[in-house]
C-alpha cells in the first residue's frame, strides 16, 4: 500500500501524483504512475481517498483480474448502476446481474457473433462513405477541426443501422435521438460529486425524463415497425437487410407463434428498447475514441501508416476507390488484414477505452501470486486496464506502440502474455459487442488510410490558448482525457493523399 496518513489517508500521496499529469488527464493513469513512483508496490493495493472518493482496491495483475472477473465475477459498483440509470431505466446489459443478466445476454449474443455481423457490411460501409465525404469537405483549404466530432457522429450511425436497421443520418442532420442521448449523458453523475449543487441539482430530474421521453418515442416507433412487418410476414426479407433488433425479434416471434400484430409483451418490448439505448451509448462512444487514437498513431508514425497502406494495396489492389464495393461484395477480405489488426490492437493497448469498476464482497479475498490476501468487503474494486497494459512485467517496451508483437510467434518475447491484454474484458461479462467493434475500425481504416492524411493541430491549439500546464503523458500528447478520448478531441487537418 502507498504511504498512508492517518488524517489524509493516500489523498496527499495521490496529490503527488497528479500533480505530475495535466489537470484533465484520466483517472486510469494515476495507478501506474503510483507503480512507477513506488516499484515495490506490486499491481494489487488499497486506495484510501475518503472523504474524496470511495475506498478503494486497485487490481491491474492477471491472476487478481481473472479472480474478480473470471472466477467469482465482482458485481458493478452502484456508481455505474447509477450513472447508466437515466440511459436505460436501471435494466441494461452492463449492470444486470444473475439470472436476468444471462437471459438477456443469451438473446442479444447471436446478433454480436462476427458471423452475423459479416452480413451488416454493407450498412457499415456505407455510413463510412459518408464519413470519408464530410472528410472530403474538411480538404479544402486549411481547416482546423475536432475528429472526435466526426468520428461520434460515424459511430452512431453504425450502431443505429446494424441494431436498428435504421439511418440516424447525425452525420449530416440532427436526430431526434442522437440529440437526446448526448444530453441525457452530459447531465449523468455517478452520485459522488463533492460540489453538491452539481450532485444535487434540481434540474436534473427534468432534464433526464425529458430526453428519456425523446429517446423512448424514437426507439419505441422503430421497434413497433419492425415488430410489425415481421409479424405481418413482410419481414422476409434478405438477411443482408436484417439488423441485430430484427433478429431478437425474429426469435420472439418464433418462440411465440400465436402472437399477433400488436401482442408485443411490454416487460420484452422496454428490456429491448433500454439494450438499443445503452448500444448506442457504449458502444459509439468508446468505438469513436479508439478511432481518434488510430489516426492519432497514423499520422504521428510514417512507418506504420506505410506499412498499413501497403497490406491495403495488396488486399484490395492500388485502386482505393474501388476498397468500398469490394468489401460490401467480399466482407471476407476484412479478415486478412493481419498488419492492420494488429495496429487496432495496439492502439487499444496503450490508450484503452474502459476501465470497470466492481463492488467487494464479504468472505471474499483477491489473491496476489505471493499468496498475499486483500479483502474486498466495502471497497470499490478497480479493474485499471491502462494499469496492466503497460507494466513492463507482462509487456517488452510498455510505452512503445509495437504492432508487430501481435504478429509474434509463442515463445517470443513480444508475444503478448495471456490474460494481460483486456480492452473488452474477459470472461462470461466480457464486452458483447467487441466483434462489431473491430469490424468497424477495420473498415474505418481500409476505406481512409490510402485517400486521406491527417496532420495533428496541437501546436495550433497550444498556440491559441497559450497553456503553461503540463499538456503529455508518457511523452504523448494526446492523453486520455474524460470517457478516454484524446486531449482536445485530436484537432487536426486534413488534406488528400495525392495532394
Amino acid at each position: 500500500m502507498p504511504p498512508w496518513n492517518p488524517l489524509v489517508g493516500h489523498l496527499y500521496f495521490c496529490y503527488k501524483i497528479s500533480s505530475k499529469l495535466p489537470t484533465d488527464a484520466h483517472p486510469q493513469y494515476l495507478p501506474g504512475m503510483a507503480r512507477r513512483e513506488l516499484p515495490d508496490l506490486g499491481p494489487i493495493f488499497y486506495l484510501d481517498t475518503w472523504p474524496f472518493g470511495p475506498q478503494m482496491l486497485v487490481v491491474a495483475s492477471t491472476t487478481g483480474l481473472h479472480q474478480i472477473s473470471q472466477e467469482h465475477s465482482l458485481p458493478k459498483h452502484p456508481g455505474l448502476r447509477y450513472f447508466i440509470r437515466p440511459i436505460a431505466d436501471g435494466v441494461d446489459l452492463v449492470t444486470m446481474e444473475g439470472d436476468l443478466w444471462k437471459l438477456w445476454r443469451g438473446i442479444f449474443n447471436p446478433g454480436f457473433s462476427a458471423a452475423y455481423l459479416m452480413s451488416l457490411t454493407r450498412g457499415i460501409v456505407e455510413e463510412t462513405e459518408q464519413f470519408c465525404r464530410n472528410l472530403q469537405e474538411l480538404t479544402q483549404g486549411q481547416i482546423l477541426f475536432r475528429m472526435k466530432d466526426l468520428t461520434d457522429n460515424l459511430t452512431m450511425d453504425i450502431i443505429g443501422r446494424v441494431v436498428m436497421n435504421a439511418q440516424l443520418g447525425s452525420q449530416v442532420q440532427s436526430n431526434p435521438l442522437v440529440d437526446g442521448l448526448r444530453m441525457q449523458v452530459k447531465w449523468c453523475t455517478f452520485g459522488v460529486d463533492i460540489n453538491p449543487f452539481k450532485r444535487y441539482n434540481p434540474l436534473r430530474p427534468i432534464v433526464h425524463w425529458y430526453n428519456s421521453r425523446r429517446m423512448n418515442q424514437y426507439v419505441t416507433r422503430v421497434i413497433d415497425y419492425r415488430f410489425a412487418k415481421l409479424g405481418s410476414g413482410q419481414g422476409d426479407w434478405e438477411h443482408a437487410n436484417r439488423s441485430i433488433m430484427d433478429l431478437v425479434l425474429t426469435t420472439y416471434l418464433s418462440d411465440k407463434p400465436s402472437n399477433k400484430l400488436g401482442d408485443m409483451d411490454k416487460n420484452f418490448k422496454k428490456f429491448t428498447m433500454n439494450q438499443i439505448k445503452l448500444f448506442l451509448f457504449s458502444g459509439h462512444d468508446t468505438t469513436s475514441s479508439t478511432t481518434c487514437y488510430i489516426f492519432y498513431v497514423l499520422a504521428t508514425k510514417p512507418k506504420v501508416l506505410k506499412q498499413v497502406r501497403a497490406e491495403h494495396d495488396s488486399v484490395f489492389g492500388l485502386d482505393a476507390s474501388r476498397t468500398a464495393s469490394l468489401i460490401m461484395a467480399n466482407p471476407a477480405l476484412l479478415n486478412r488484414l493481419p498488419y492492420t489488426i494488429a495496429v487496432i490492437k495496439e492502439v487499444m493497448r496503450l490508450y484503452p477505452a474502459v476501465s470497470s469498476t466492481r463492488i467487494g464482497e464479504q468472505d471474499f479475498d483477491v489473491v496476489d501470486e505471493a499468496g498475499r490476501h486483500f479483502p474486498t468487503q466495502d471497497f470499490l474494486v478497480w479493474d485499471v486496464v491502462q494499469g496492466i497494459h503497460r507494466d513492463p512485467a507482462y509487456w517488452q517496451k510498455p510505452d512503445d506502440f509495437v504492432p508487430e508483437r501481435w504478429l509474434a510467434a509463442p515463445g517470443d518475447p513480444l508475444h503478448p502474455i495471456k490474460g494481460a491484454y483486456r480492452p473488452f474484458s474477459h470472461g462470461p461479462r466480457n464486452c458483447i459487442g467487441q466483434e462489431l467493434a473491430m469490424m468497424e475500425m477495420k473498415v474505418i481504416m481500409a476505406l481512409t488510410t490510402r485517400q486521406f492524411d491527417v496532420t495533428l493541430g496541437y501546436e495550433e491549439l497550444d498556440q491559441a490558448n497559450k497553456s503553461k500546464d503540463i499538456r503529455k503523458v508518457y511523452g504523448e500528447r494526446g492523453y486520455q482525457v474524460q470517457r478516454a478520448q484524446p486531449q482536445g478531441d485530436l484537432p487536426c487537418y486534413v488534406t488528400n493523399v495525392d495532394s
